[in-house]
């Protein structure tokens, strides 16, 4: 345990000497770093790398487009900081989210944009790949929307499969996202709120919004509109009361079961 916290405490003074600033909280963005950083904070024990997924989609009239991406960037951070020994990949912000002909399922909305199964599957596995032969030993993706979990989990455990051998691992972390349905839900509830309560661009979903990036979402449009519906792409529960101190609670859940999911890889 001593050897592993002085790693992570050593891991993390190298990035903040790299990146040239006396910031208590280091650079964990791959996208931010030189490839000497990088480097570097590999020989220092970053042996671990977080790829967020998350989905260019309609969220309603009050939710911008990029929400699954700005938060599952946000968290992966967050996550990525109090493991210690972690870093972030780029978003994937295109993800299967309907046909195009005919047009279904997010598809129906102007803003969204959707690839195949098969092109999801080949960008996550080559994506994975590239991280393995630089010597990351724990690739971890974390799925912001609940559309393609199914197949990035799938696709998660096929590469775990493939690497079979080589003493690196692939995982789906999973209850990054189940404990929005859960625990998260339970507790809105548990306060008198499970009228608002849906599945998409309700409440919980807005109230996360609002507790990450709340220029996201058109507050004063959402307050004054009446309820919306699933014409308008909200799909159940009703979004209008969210907050952003709402959604801090389902915000901390993911984070907690994000750590220690990952932290269970870490240290098996």
């Amino acid at each position: 345990m001593f050897l592993s916290r002085f790693r992570a405490l050593t891991a993390c003074a190298v990035l903040i000497a790299l990146t040239g600033t006396a910031e208590a909280v280091p650079q964990v963005e791959l996208q931010r770093l030189t490839w000497t950083e990088i480097r570097d904070a590999l020989n220092a024990g970053y042996n671990t790398i977080i790829v967020p997924v998350g989905g260019t989609e309609q969220s309603g009239p009050y939710i911008a487009v990029g929400k699954h991406n700005v938060r599952a960037q946000a968290l992966a951070d967050r996550i990525a900081h109090q493991l210690g020994n972690t870093l972030v990949a780029p978003v994937i912000a295109y993800v299967p989210e309907g046909s195009t002909s005919p047009r279904t399922s997010h598809m129906r909305f102007p803003g969204t944009i959707s690839v195949t199964p098969a092109v999801f599957d080949g960008l996550l596995k080559s994506a994975a790949e590239s991280f393995r032969v630089q010597g990351f030993r724990i690739v971890a993706f974390i799925g912001d929307h609940g559309g393609y979990r199914a197949e990035m989990c799938k696709t998660a455990a096929q590469i775990n499969q493939s690497w079979s051998g080589t003493g690196a691992h692939a995982a789906c972390i999973n209850s990054y996202y189940t404990v929005i349905a859960g625990a998260y839900d339970d507790a809105l509830r548990q306060k008198g709120l499970e009228a608002a309560v849906g599945t998409h661009a309700d409440l919980s979903d807005t109230s996360l919004m609002l507790a990450i990036d709340p220029s996201m979402v058109r507050t004063t449009a959402l307050r004054n509109a009446p309820k919306p519906t699933t014409t308008d792409g909200v799909y159940g529960g009703d979004p209008r009361g969210a907050t952003a101190e709402l959604g801090e609670i389902g915000v901390d859940m993911q984070v907690k079961a994000a750590v220690e999911e990952i932290r269970a890889l870490q240290h098996p």
